[in-house]
């Protein structure tokens, strides 16, 4: 059996892309990113229950990727934009991972398109 053992900073890592899972709640953040909604306003923009649209909202409030202020009996939701830093902090290395590795594949896409056009001639 092999041990794995997770550190903070991975498992912060582990609820954000779980939250971003969900093509539901990628479209709350997305909402979110925009304004700040009351969680009524936004439950009424899905075709879900009020109470699924809550657990949606906790995954994503557990993922640090909103921040929820409770007025009263009124809570209100919006993007923690701070978390959405740490995570492309984290993606950029294969962010230039991958823009070299396309710019190499066009190189050689390039280069064999001109060479086959000097063949033709």
């Amino acid at each position: 059996m092999v041990e794995y053992t997770f550190n903070e900073q991975e498992a912060n890592l582990d609820r954000v892309f779980h939250a971003l899972a969900d093509s539901t709640r990628r479209s709350m953040l997305n909402r979110l990113k925009e304004d700040e909604y009351r969680v009524t306003e936004l439950a009424s923009l899905y075709k879900v229950s009020l109470n699924a649209i809550s657990k949606h909202l906790k995954v994503l409030e557990n993922a640090q990727l909103i921040d929820r202020n409770i007025q009263g009996r009124v809570h209100l939701c919006k993007t923690n934009s701070d978390k959405l830093k740490d995570i492309e902090l984290w993606m950029t290395p294969y962010k230039k991972f991958w823009k070299s590795s396309l710019d190499n594949l066009e190189k050689y896409l390039v280069s064999k398109k001109n060479k086959g056009e000097q063949g033709d001639k």
